[in-house]
C-alpha cells in the first residue's frame, strides 16, 4: 500500500511540472526555433550560397586550407573553414531574424504599453492631486467659517 500512496504523489508532481508556464513556454520556443531553423537554412541555401557562388562555389563546405604538404582525400591536415563560415552565417542570420522579427517588435510593444501605463498613472495622480487640492480648499473654507463664527459673537 505504501507504493500506491507514493505513486499519486509522483504523478501529481510530474503533472505539476508539465503544467508550469516555464515548461510550456520552453516547448513553444523549441518548436519556433525548429521553424526558424528551416527558414534560415532556406535563406542560406537560396540566397547566401548563390551570392557566395558568384565569387566561388555555392557550397561553403568546400572551402578549406591544407596545413600539410598534400591534402588529397582523407590524407593531410585540412582546416575546413568554409563549414565554420557557413555555420557562422547561419547563426548571424538566425540571430537577425529573431531580433528583428521578435525581440525588437516585442520591445517596442512593451515600451508602448509601459508608456501608456505611466500616462494613466500620471493622469490618476493629477486627479488625486486635484481632489486633494479641492479637499484642502473645503477644509480651509470650513476652518475659515468656524473662525468667522467664533469671532463674531
Amino acid at each position: 500500500m505504501s507504493e500506491k500512496n507514493k505513486e499519486p504523489g509522483v504523478w501529481q508532481g510530474f503533472k505539476t511540472f508539465l503544467m508550469r508556464g516555464n515548461v510550456v513556454d520552453l516547448a513553444v520556443a523549441v518548436v519556433i526555433g525548429a521553424a526558424f531553423t528551416n527558414i534560415v537554412n532556406s535563406v542560406v541555401k537560396g540566397l547566401i550560397n548563390p551570392l557566395v557562388g558568384a565569387i566561388g562555389t555555392q557550397n561553403l563546405d568546400s572551402y578549406s586550407s591544407c596545413l600539410s604538404d598534400s591534402c588529397s582525400g582523407d590524407k593531410g591536415i585540412q582546416l575546413m573553414w568554409g563549414s565554420v563560415l557557413g555555420a557562422a552565417l547561419s547563426f548571424v542570420i538566425t540571430a537577425a531574424v529573431v531580433y528583428f522579427l521578435m525581440v525588437l517588435p516585442m520591445s517596442k510593444y512593451l515600451a508602448r504599453v509601459e508608456a501608456q501605463r505611466k500616462a494613466k498613472e500620471g493622469a490618476h495622480e493629477v486627479i488625486e492631486i486635484t481632489e486633494l487640492e479641492v479637499l484642502k480648499e473645503i477644509r480651509d473654507a470650513l476652518v475659515a467659517q468656524r473662525g468667522n463664527g467664533h469671532r463674531e459673537p
